[in-house]
């Protein structure tokens, strides 16, 4: 008994293989012709809708959170031991080689000190 099958229609599998890519998309194109003739536009256009959002969403995040990151991200020296680090802005952190505890102020890491505190730099006389 021989089964014929949609991709084995060529008796002794003449030519089967030549004509298979364009057997297939000939189908696909009068399925989607035959939705639509019969009133299920609907259909095929959410199949092409949602193909192009499959296309179209992954580059549009990709790109959006490149934008963000560039955005929220801040690359410093911290001012006591002048380590180069990256930081998120407006937030508390501390720096990793030295422990100091500093916050971002206009892309630059300043020192975190309490109210009250008084900050003195000192300069060696000779």
């Amino acid at each position: 008994m021989k089964y014929y099958t949609f991709g084995n229609n060529f008796p002794n599998g003449g030519g089967g293989d030549r004509w298979s890519g364009v057997r297939f998309w000939l189908t696909t194109m009068l399925v989607f012709w035959a939705f639509s003739a019969i009133g299920l536009g609907w259909l095929v256009n959410s199949f092409f809708i949602l193909i192009g959002l499959v296309t179209v969403v992954p580059v549009v995040a990709f790109f959006g959170l490149q934008w963000w990151i560039k955005r929220s991200i801040v690359t410093a020296d911290c001012p006591m031991c002048d380590t180069t680090f990256n930081a998120s802005r407006s937030s508390q952190f501390q720096c990793p080689n030295c422990g100091e505890p500093l916050q971002e102020q206009q892309n630059k890491f300043v020192r975190l000190t309490p109210p009250g505190t008084i900050d003195v730099d000192v300069q060696v006389v000779e």
